[in-house]
């Protein structure tokens, strides 16, 4: 007798983009006006990329930043109702990230803006709270850089 599955496992990776502004640390965010989202850029691998390598990817196409990873920051997991009524239990991988050249400007069409926000502006307009233990690592490793 064969089960369905009524589940899926599903994997994206991202960064948290920063940079050390006047008034502290910066982030960049990624936003939809329609449906009033702020969030990091993150997404599912290209075939069989590596991690780093997606969200190296994500980072460049939906913010126009080229960047590199100083280290992970690592994972958050939650559960959605995916488009064919299966329910997803999401793993994303995230890494801190530093700009080394691209503008926000040249971002792709997936979000309407792309924005650089104090670390604690951050904290208050991410949609989904779930990435608020990502942000709270940045703020405990950048604060050892400055």
């Amino acid at each position: 007798m064969t089960s369905i599955s009524t589940t899926r496992d599903e994997f994206s990776a991202g960064g948290v983009v920063y940079r050390h502004g006047a008034d502290g640390v910066e982030i960049v965010l990624v936003g939809r006006r329609r449906q009033r989202l702020w969030a990091l850029p993150k997404g599912k691998p290209d075939g069989d990329e590596a991690p780093e390598q997606t969200a190296l990817r994500e980072v460049r196409e939906e913010t126009g930043l080229e960047a590199r990873i100083e280290q992970p920051l690592g994972e958050i997991t939650y559960w959605y109702t995916g488009h064919d009524g299966l329910r997803v239990h999401k793993k994303v991988s995230y890494f801190l990230m530093q700009a080394v050249g691209g503008e926000t400007a040249a971002h792709d069409h997936e979000f309407d803006d792309v924005v650089w926000v104090h670390l604690s502006e951050a904290e208050r307009l991410l949609t989904h709270r779930n990435q608020l233990p990502i942000l709270r690592r940045v703020a405990e490793l950048t604060e050892r850089v400055a």
